[in-house]
């Protein structure tokens, strides 16, 4: 499996993000998009994700379900954490397992990935700005997805959570999976890919 883009245009608000931007990514391999601020990085995986219109070029994932969209066979954690405050910890991570088409029995393991097993009848309200990423990352463990697109994964996180991240990444990485990740620094692997965008 690999996921392709050839000569790819994203086009926002009718300004020009970035054209003739060209990758291969292979399975168990992974990309960090780097760049100034504006530069793009975002709406690339939003690209990727399906939540951004592709104004020009081809992008493809080969080897995958041949009958499923990119999107369809992605996780994408973005900016913003997809926490409803008013759920507890156990109940938001049961809808997304739901959603996601995983069993009620992935909640309790995803949570422990992440630490957040303890918590896990607390209202969301109440959590941190590093345990609601935490949140949003326990989406990877829930339901397998062969793409993983993070923007900015590390963002909020303690270094003992940046180090669960990182291991749940390898693991993926190990499994065949890809990750496309926007940062401005390392996010704990090693042997990534990088990808830059815009000037230097």
């Amino acid at each position: 499996m690999q996921l392709k883009g050839d000569n790819l245009v994203c086009s926002r608000g009718g300004r020009e993000v970035f054209a003739g931007l060209n990758f291969n990514l292979p399975g168990g391999e992974a990309l960090v998009v780097t760049g100034r601020n504006g530069a793009g990085k975002s709406s690339l995986l939003r690209v990727i994700a399906g939540l951004v219109h592709l104004a020009g070029g081809r992008l493809e994932l080969e080897g995958g379900e041949p009958d499923a969209s990119i999107a369809e066979q992605a996780h994408y954690v973005g900016h913003q954490d997809a926490v409803k405050p008013s759920l507890t910890v156990g109940e938001n991570l049961a809808f997304w397992a739901k959603y996601l088409g995983a069993g009620a029995q992935a909640v309790e393991a995803a949570l422990q990935a992440v630490d957040l097993a303890r918590l896990i009848n607390m209202p969301a309200a109440y959590l941190s700005a590093g345990q609601r990423r935490r949140l949003s990352i326990a989406r990877l463990a829930a339901a397998p997805r062969p793409l993983w697109l993070l923007d900015e994964p590390t963002s909020a996180l303690d270094v003992q959570s940046q180090e669960r991240l990182a291991g749940l990444m390898r693991g993926h990485l190990a499994g065949g999976g890809m990750i496309v990740a926007a940062a401005h620094g390392p996010i704990g692997l090693e042997r990534a890919r990088e990808l830059k965008i815009g000037p230097a």
